[in-house]
């Protein structure tokens, strides 16, 4: 399998909001975000101070974003806090997956309550009440509880990105996250897209079970929080 395509995914949240994700875009100019209850995240078309101005005029006051991305110049109205070294992984072959578990179900916007709740232990702020509206999410519920879930975020033009894999604490090394991963990239095969995934570059545990799964390590990017004065 070819790397993937770097028009694509130097700036993915880009593209997801140019394409498959426009209806959710909120826009000014060449900047471009996800509504605060569906993500954390926004991008610009390039490195100016003024396209930083127009994004800068698409949040509140204290309120942060992630943008793709390096070497942005400095505006007074930004603060860049933080900067997040992640992996870009693709899928190579489905096929040796474990199968779905049989308890696994497809969540819906009903769910959004207790996907928040669980996905706060691992990751907090970055699941919404409406980042399901993102793709399709599924589920395992343990008497009523939901213990571990996965789903997907950034759709690009023939790519679908496996993200929110969460599982709760007390029910981990059962393989659940295993199970979710096959559900998703056998369903994204199904639909001739393929699997990616955002992992950060220092979560050795997780890139472990990503490459046992066949994803291979891509590029490296750099994930920056930015937030207005």
């Amino acid at each position: 399998m070819s790397d993937l395509p770097e028009s694509l995914f130097a700036n993915p949240i880009l593209h997801a909001l140019d394409t498959r994700h426009r209806h959710l875009a909120i826009r000014a100019g060449g900047a471009c975000r996800y509504p605060p209850d569906v993500a954390p995240f926004a991008a610009v078309t390039d490195a100016s101070e003024s396209t930083l101005r127009e994004l800068s005029s698409l949040l509140t006051g204290g309120e942060s974003v992630w943008i793709a991305g390096e070497n942005y110049p400095r505006v007074p109205e930004l603060v860049f806090e933080t900067t997040l070294p992640c992996l870009q992984m693709v899928l190579e072959d489905a096929d040796s997956l474990p199968s779905a578990d049989a308890g696994i179900e497809r969540l819906t916007d009903g769910d959004a309550r207790d996907m928040v709740a669980l996905t706060e232990l691992a990751f907090p702020g970055f699941f919404r009440s409406r980042t399901c509206e993102m793709g399709a999410y599924y589920g395992v519920r343990r008497a009523g509880e939901l213990i571990a879930m996965g789903g997907e975020r950034l759709l690009l033009d023939g790519y679908s990105e496996i993200s929110g894999l969460c599982t709760h604490s007390a029910h981990r090394g059962k393989g659940l996250a295993a199970g979710l991963i096959g559900q998703l990239a056998r369903s994204h095969r199904s639909e001739g897209v393929v699997s990616w995934l955002h992992v950060g570059s220092e979560n050795r545990h997780a890139i472990e079970l990503y490459l046992r799964l066949g994803f291979r390590r891509v590029r490296e990017v750099a994930m920056q929080r930015v937030s207005r004065f």
